[in-house]
């Protein structure tokens, strides 16, 4: 299995954007978190497919209405622990 770890920094803290990726990575059937960072950036681990995780990251660089990425790092690895399903926290 696949995992896109990935940080979006910008205008992506209260506009909607973590309700978007959670959104997006249940409809994609995907697995793992999407979380808000102290320093007003946004962390993303998720687990699927790779074909998937690339349309995946391309809907991350985009955001929803009102946001504005600016920064984008993605990590790509190999995971054997898998997590249970896609969760904002």
């Amino acid at each position: 299995m696949t995992e896109l770890h990935c940080i979006i920094s910008g205008r992506v803290q209260a506009v909607g954007y973590r309700d978007f990726v959670k959104n997006i990575g249940i409809e994609m059937n995907l697995k793992g978190f999407v979380a808000n960072l102290p320093d007003g950036s946004v962390e993303v681990l998720a687990q699927g497919e790779l074909n998937l995780l690339k349309v995946f990251a391309q809907h991350l660089q985009t955001g929803p209405t009102g946001s504005q990425v600016r920064g984008f790092y993605d990590e790509w690895r190999d995971t054997e622990k898998e997590f249970a399903s896609f969760e904002a926290l």
